[in-house]
């Protein structure tokens, strides 16, 4: 039987693991769970992705694509002299009012880089382009800090449920940001 032509299939196979995750939790994604979501034979998976964590670095690059267009679509940062914390707290605003299970999706890929070292220079990624885009407004060690407390707020709004402040998370912000002329 002559092999049929599917230059999606490998995209239709990510975006399938990632609503596995998306409704399974990360326990739940497997070959055959990414390949039965998909609607592809089991061969389709292995053969795009030989092991479950290149699988993983798969979704995890797309999924992580998220508060990247969050911030793109704002342009907040690509303004010559931003308000750093009132645009910063407006992305995360923006992202955690959106599709509340993308969110949630990111940080649970995101944080299986703890327990899977293939995903962690993915991670990684994701938070050093994040730091690139404001040390262009302040310096690269801030810029780092200003990352890992946009990370703390995030994960306390996911985990606790309580809804996100965009003016205390503005004024935390600004409190790592030097002050003029200092």
């Amino acid at each position: 039987m002559p092999r049929r032509y599917d230059p999606d299939r490998r995209q239709r196979i990510i975006d399938a693991a990632i609503r596995v995750v998306g409704e399974k939790g990360l326990t739940g994604l497997s070959h055959r769970s990414a390949a039965a979501e998909a609607d592809v034979p089991l061969g389709s998976t292995t053969y795009h992705f030989k092991t479950l964590d290149e699988l993983m670095v798969a979704a995890l690059r797309q999924a992580s694509e998220g508060f990247a267009e969050v911030v793109a679509s704002r342009g907040g940062l690509e303004d010559p002299r931003p308000d750093l914390a009132a645009e910063l707290a407006g992305c995360l605003g923006d992202w955690l009012a959106g599709d509340r299970t993308g969110v949630e999706l990111e940080y649970e890929l995101y944080l299986a880089a703890l327990r899977r070292p293939a995903l962690r220079p993915v991670a990684a990624e994701w938070a050093e382009g994040v730091a690139e885009q404001i040390a262009r407004h302040t310096d690269p060690v801030t810029a780092r800090a200003l990352v890992a407390l946009m990370d703390g707020i995030c994960l306390q709004v996911l985990l606790t449920g309580v809804p996100y402040d965009e003016e205390y998370a503005r004024g935390v912000l600004a409190r790592m940001l030097p002050r003029p002329g200092s």
